[in-house]
């Protein structure tokens, strides 16, 4: 009867904090559904990887190598960088770009809002971090789960796991993080611009080739990001052909859902107590925040000093949607317009630099793996 119960004494105290992690992960997917679909799979699967001699984990047991399932995954899935390709495939069919090509000046404020990436990097490099995980740690302020994937497994970083609960931790935080940012560099009358509808009509052929055209010009810029953004513009082909309505169907809802369900599961197992809790974490955890906070900064000052030189001015609240938290960081600042003026509708601006910031954060995760890759 012993014997049964002999893995209790070998349990550490490191591994219950991990579980009590796992447990708050889960608790903030279910109680407060932030992400669920992505933090309850890491929570569960934190909890799993924790326990002692876990067979869901590589083991090595009396000079024998028992392979874990987790492992087997993080493999097939992970390593080779298929899941978060994938799982673009579906982002990019879920993705309307008509906001954006209705006024396509709105990709300046994508790619202001990508400041906070090159800017965490250096400072990560100050800190001590080596250049591979500094760009790995850097990329958090992509707001994109997958790309900050992508590009920690592509430098081969040994703070993966914590770089991606931190991702997606912080993306489920953007209602939290945002408007007190935003409200302390922005006057009052600034929030309450308001901006007219640009009465654009996109035509389909534009819609289908907007995608083609992104590839192409982004595999000139940054080489590397053909992957990511090749994945990412094919899912909204689909999406804008008009031929393929089943497949975009499909590409949206079950794949999707079935590759985000096995990604968070399986980014459990860089999980482990040994690996996890140290000094690094914690530091990975401040410098994500600081990455999500001057990537809004950065999208709502070039939003101001356009302001000083033009006449139609712009609301610099939408600047802030230039992070790729879709369609969360649009959706914040609808609702902080609303707030200040019943009558700002900002939804529609918001979304196109939202969605130009999905494509200026893969370029950026592509520029970082040409430029120290």
């Amino acid at each position: 009867m012993l014997e049964l119960f002999s893995n209790v004494f070998e349990l550490q105290w490191q591994q219950v904090v991990m579980w009590i992690i796992g447990a708050l992960l889960i608790y903030l997917a279910i109680a407060k559904e932030m992400e669920p679909s992505l933090l309850l799979p890491i929570g569960f699967g934190t909890i799993l990887v924790n326990l002692p001699w876990s067979g869901a984990v590589t083991q090595v047991i009396d000079g024998v190598t028992e392979v874990g399932v987790l492992n087997v995954l993080f493999d097939a899935g992970i390593s080779n960088e298929l899941f978060p390709l994938l799982l673009f495939v579906g982002i990019g069919a879920m993705i309307d770009f008509t906001p954006l090509l209705s006024n396509p000046k709105l990709m300046i404020f994508g790619a202001a809002a990508q400041f906070g990436i090159f800017f965490t990097l250096c400072v990560a490099r100050l800190l001590g971090f080596e250049i591979a995980d500094a760009a790995s740690i850097a990329i958090i302020g992509a707001a994109d789960g997958p790309t900050s994937i992508f590009v920690a497994n592509f430098f081969n970083s040994q703070y993966i796991g914590a770089i991606v609960v931190v991702a997606y931790s912080y993306m489920a935080l953007v209602p939290i993080i945002q408007p007190p940012v935003i409200r302390l560099i922005t006057t009052k009358e600034e929030r309450r611009i308001r901006m007219r509808y640009a009465d654009h009509s996109v035509s389909k052929m534009t819609k289908i080739l907007f995608p083609i055209c992104i590839t192409a010009i982004a595999g000139l810029v940054a080489p590397r990001s053909v992957a990511l953004i090749g994945f990412l513009m094919f899912g909204n082909l689909i999406r804008e052909c008009g031929v393929l309505d089943s497949l975009s169907d499909t590409a949206q809802k079950a794949l999707a859902n079935l590759i985000t369900l096995f990604l968070g599961i399986t980014v459990a197992a860089q999980m482990q107590a040994e690996s996890f809790l140290n000094l690094q974490t914690l530091m990975i955890l401040l410098l994500g925040l600081f990455a999500f906070v001057f990537d809004t900064v950065g999208g709502v000052m070039v939003a101001k000093l356009l302001n000083l030189f033009s006449k139609e001015k712009i609301n610099p609240m939408i600047g802030a949607a230039g992070i790729s938290a879709f369609p969360m960081s649009s959706r914040v600042v609808h609702k902080m317009g609303l707030e200040e003026d019943p009558q700002n509708f900002l939804l529609m601006h918001a979304a196109g630099v939202n969605v130009s910031g999905q494509i200026a954060s893969v370029i950026a995760g592509g520029l970082i793996l040409t430029l120290f890759g």
